[in-house]
This record gives C-alpha cells, structure tokens and sequence, in this order.
C-alpha cells in the first residue's frame, strides 16, 4: 500500500468511527433535552419537600382526629354518668318527702338515722360530680331553671317571684340536669 491509499484509508476509517452530527442533533441542544444533574437534584428536593408537606399535614390530621375522638369518648362517659345520676334525682326526692312527713314520735328511732344516712350519702354523690341543687323559693322566676306549674295569688311576694319550690332541681354548671318545679306569684 502506498501513503495516498493509506491516508484514504485512514479518512474512510475516521468517518466510519465518528459519524458526522446531523442536523439539529448539536451538542447544545442536547443538554437541554436531557436535565441536567443540578436540575434533576433541585426536581427531587422538590419532590421530597412536597412528600414531607403530605405526611406532615397528615400527622396533623390524624392528631387531630384522635383528641376529637378522645374528647368524644370523655364527652360519652360523663353522659353516661350523668344519665345515673339523673336517673337518682326522683330516689332523692322520694326521700325528702319522707323525711319531712316523719311523725314526731318517730323521729327518734334509730332506724331513722339509718334511713338518713342514706339520703345523705346520696346528696354527698351528687356533690362529688358537681351536682349543685336548684331551690330558687323567694328568687325571680328563671324559666332557663325552674318549671312554673301553677300560681299563686295572695301572696306577700312582688309579682314573678318563685313562691314555692315543688320539686328541686339539679344543674351542673349553666346545665340543668332537671329543672325545678315551682309556683309563681302573680
């Protein structure tokens, strides 16, 4: 072989080896096809931020639900418990109307005792849940409180004043358990 067949040879080689870039297909052109390692980097930090704005707002969420659903089932047993103790106020008062229509030869006996022991124990329970009575005789009538049943006429009371308690009632707090029943001056 000779130089001019060696060099040909060679040139053919080379344009076998490194084809020519077609048209379009410049190497500027293909950075910005492909992403590049920064922009592929700030993609996933993008990514992770918005995985962990998710689990935290569902963290949130879920503390949410569980003091909700804590405060419902707190809410559920002093339902439950006041429905008791609801359930004892006609014992109470069953008891007050016996107590005042003992005879006084009886009021010694020790059997008595006994029996108010137990009215005793029942109006210490309901303090211990905060149970607080409702007697408002001589107070202004509040139909938020008490249950007007009847009226009274000649009285001594200035007019929409409670005359008479009938039947005590029991609030805890601003709640009222059962209202009092009373009679009001006209």
């Amino acid at each position: 072989m000779n130089n001019e067949e060696t060099m040909q040879t060679t040139d053919n080689e080379q344009a076998v080896d490194t084809p020519e870039p077609i048209q379009g297909e410049g190497t500027d052109e293909q950075a910005v096809a492909e992403p590049s390692i920064e922009q592929q980097l700030a993609d996933a930090q993008a990514k992770a931020q918005e995985y962990l704005d998710g689990w935290q707002r569902s963290r949130a969420e879920f503390a949410n639900y569980k003091r909700r659903v804590e405060r419902e089932l707190q809410d559920s047993r002093q339902n439950a418990s006041l429905d008791l103790l609801v359930k004892l106020f006609p014992i109470l008062s069953d008891f007050e109307r016996a107590m005042s229509t003992v005879p006084e030869n009886l009021k010694a006996d020790t059997w008595l005792e006994g029996v108010t022991l137990i009215q005793r124990k029942f109006q210490k329970l309901l303090e211990e849940n905060g149970v607080e009575e409702i007697d408002p005789t001589g107070e202004v009538f509040d139909p938020n409180f008490q249950e007007a049943v009847g009226t009274d006429e000649d009285t001594s009371m200035q007019s929409g004043c409670v005359t008479a308690t009938l039947q005590k009632g029991y609030r805890i707090g601003d709640r009222v358990l059962r209202p009092a029943l009373v009679r009001v001056a006209r």
